[in-house]
């Protein structure tokens, strides 16, 4: 499989103590050299390999990140099903996988959790929707959302206080959103670690490959039946640009036009280069939307903060003196 690249400029993200800042310094110098593990194992070597993948850390390489300021987890949802005779069945894990990447590193101080590989998909038996076609994996509504609820929660014990829900698949949008809220209420509600936690359901993630996306495809002349809604040119392009091994451009391009094989559109004029325009609006959305909810909470913080100062010297927010009796 294709390793999520990892650009120069990763390990200057990292707020590491101040005996670390001529090594940091360095990394930027030596970025086009190629030499970016190495200066960043010397950075600080506690911060393990430059990698933004938890699941490649160890247990106290991670701790020492969310010491030093690491404060958001992704977890990208995929899925296991079926995407025509063309495509590799884990599109939806490796998708979500090197694009969640790419959003870490381009938003620093940011780990990517593993990605959930097993979502609802339909029925089992009788199979219903992409259950109908072999290797589909499915599993309950119920089961899905515990899962999510129980990695998320997990995540901020550990000390992360943005989680981030990037779901590839339109169908279980509604439950990712339940789970969110759900949380969110919870924590509002805590004491300690947990309280400081907010999870956010990101369906924009998901709606660029359905707006975007599409309209940039359009722009090119192809047209809504040709890109399809899966497995079509929109979804096999944008996995040739980011893992090209998951494709057999050979078996799309004898694929016969309306054959019943579980495609939605037509994947004979797919290219990277077709799908580099969805991986780079993906990327820019979803970070510009990461950030915009944390600029939104950070000011909302510090509202509250104020007037709770307000309070605490005795006068409500407009500046009355609560101290007094009412008359």
């Amino acid at each position: 499989m294709t390793e999520p690249r990892r650009p120069a400029g990763q390990g200057a993200t990292w707020r590491g103590p101040r005996a670390a800042g001529m090594a940091l310094a360095m990394l930027t110098a030596l970025a086009g050299l190629g030499k970016v593990g190495a200066v960043w194992a010397a950075a600080d070597p506690r911060l393990g390999p430059a990698t933004v993948m938890l699941e490649e850390l160890s247990s106290s390489e991670l701790k020492a990140r969310i010491d030093q300021g690491t404060r958001t987890a992704l977890l990208p949802i995929g899925g296991t099903e079926q995407n025509g005779p063309h495509m590799a069945l884990g599109k939806h894990n490796q998708r979500a996988r090197l694009l969640a990447a790419r959003i870490a590193e381009r938003l620093g101080q940011t780990v990517v959790a593993p990605v959930m590989a097993y979502v609802p998909e339909g029925e089992i038996s009788p199979p219903s929707q992409h259950m109908r076609w072999s290797g589909t994996l499915s599993i309950s509504e119920a089961a899905f959302e515990a899962v999510i609820e129980g990695a998320a929660r997990s995540l901020c014990q550990h000390g992360l206080r943005d989680v981030v829900l990037l779901p590839e698949h339109g169908g279980y949008l509604k439950s990712v959103e339940r789970v969110a809220q759900r949380l969110n209420q919870r924590f509002a509600t805590q004491q300690g670690a947990a309280a400081a936690c907010h999870v956010l359901a990101l369906t924009r993630y998901y709606q660029v490959t359905q707006t975007d996306y599409v309209e940039a495809l359009k722009a090119r002349g192809h047209g809504s039946a040709e890109i399809g809604q899966h497995a079509g040119l929109a979804d096999t392009s944008l996995m040739l640009a980011l893992d090209p091994a998951m494709v057999r451009l050979d078996v799309a391009a004898a694929r016969p036009a309306g054959a019943a094989d579980g495609v939605n559109g037509d994947p004979r004029r797919a290219s990277a280069e077709l799908g580099r325009l969805g991986s780079e609006r993906i990327v820019e959305a979803t970070v510009a939307a990461i950030l915009a909810s944390q600029r939104q909470r950070a000011a909302t913080g510090a509202a509250a903060g104020a007037g709770g100062a307000t309070m605490a010297a005795g006068k409500n927010e407009t500046g009355k003196d609560m101290r007094k009796p009412a008359r």
